[in-house]
């Protein structure tokens, strides 16, 4: 008896789910604070974000006609996504060959598995470069993007950097300079595209969490529940176990991480030159933070700018070539560079090795 109304009941909530119509994505630069918003948002019973999934950084995975299998075997070698979420692969249907319907269905089957979540999507700072591509390519799409102090953003990188880490690869205090701005200017493009976009920062998010969360709430026409506030109970399963998340992944409360780390002079005063620069091309309105720029500070030179900028775009163009290459050659030859690379941190997990 009891078995069946077991199945009675999972037969209800199959009919009564109700995904919304696109994903939420959730979108920063680099230690802004993403993986703290994700925590805090997952404890409302609604919402299912995946962390860090990035299925919508990979279309080239559908540019050769595919089938679920391969593209799901591909994307779990990528970064074990749907291993870390548990995904149920028996519930995603064959035949999906384009990027629309997999992030769809991964996703939505990832929210089904939390029950009363309605409101389904990845929190990812993979996508500061992307947004209005996703903007695009999922015109029901949603997205909250929060902004941190750009001098405590690099001193983050700088001491997550001390370690072997992504984030001591070469050129990262450039890109995240860089990157900073271009997330602005592809916000700024999502909303002129008619993108829902709603805009946090992490300095309040820490002062008020129930104010800012509230905000978020009312952006995704939610109640809003107080655990969202803390993080007592938050599920922190698909976080990287690192050094550099030692504080989401042990923390109960909603904290300031611990600012600000000392910079490099020269690498300092190159960051209010930017800042001093946006500042003035924004009539003030931008950056919010910091609230206050030396007097003494001047724009970065054109040479500075031009060498920077070509810095950059070298360094985003490789990120962006990297997942084509990855879709078109074979897991054994990405697992022989990774290891020429020393980067053997994505080994098989058993997702590969029954899908192969």
């Amino acid at each position: 008896m009891t078995q069946i109304l077991d199945g009675g009941a999972s037969a209800v909530l199959e009919t009564s789910f109700r995904p919304c119509d696109g994903p939420l994505f959730v979108v920063g630069m680099f230690r802004s604070g993403t993986s703290l918003l994700y925590a805090l948002l997952n404890q409302h019973p609604e919402i299912a974000l995946m962390y860090e999934g990035d299925l919508s950084h990979l279309p080239s995975l559908f540019w050769i006609p595919t089938d679920t299998p391969k593209w799901m075997a591909k994307w779990e070698f990528w970064n074990t996504a749907p291993s870390r979420h548990k995904i149920d692969i028996s519930r995603i249907p064959s035949g999906i060959s384009d990027l629309q319907s997999a992030v769809r269905e991964v996703y939505v089957e990832y929210a089904r598995q939390k029950k009363r979540a309605t409101v389904w999507g990845c929190k990812s700072p993979t996508y500061f470069d992307e947004i209005s591509r996703l903007a695009r390519t999922f015109p029901n799409a949603r997205f909250i993007i929060i902004w941190r102090d750009l001098r405590n953003i690099i001193g983050s990188v700088v001491k997550a950097a001390e370690e072997p880490t992504f984030f001591s690869r070469k050129g990262m205090n450039i890109r995240v300079l860089l990157g900073y701005y271009e997330m602005k200017v592809e916000t700024e493009r999502a909303v002129k595209q008619g993108a829902k976009v709603h805009q946090i920062h992490y300095e309040e998010l820490v002062h008020d969490p129930s104010a800012t969360m509230q905000g978020i709430c009312d952006f995704l026409g939610l109640a809003f529940d107080p655990k969202m506030a803390a993080l007592e109970s938050a599920d922190r399963s698909a976080i990287e176990k690192a050094r550099h998340h030692a504080q989401i992944l042990n923390e109960t409360r909603v904290v300031s991480k611990k600012d600000p780390v000392s910079l490099p002079p020269a690498l300092e005063a190159k960051i209010y030159r930017y800042l001093h620069m946006w500042r003035e091309q924004y009539r003030g309105a931008w950056p919010v933070y910091p609230r206050v720029i030396p007097a003494a500070v001047t724009k970065p030179g054109f040479r500075e700018q031009l060498w920077d900028s070509l810095r950059y775009r070298c360094l985003q163009a490789w990120t962006h070539v990297t997942p084509i290459v990855f879709s078109l050659i074979p897991p054994s030859l990405w697992e022989v560079y990774r290891t020429f690379r020393g980067r053997p941190y994505a080994k098989k997990s058993a997702f590969n090795s029954n899908s192969q």
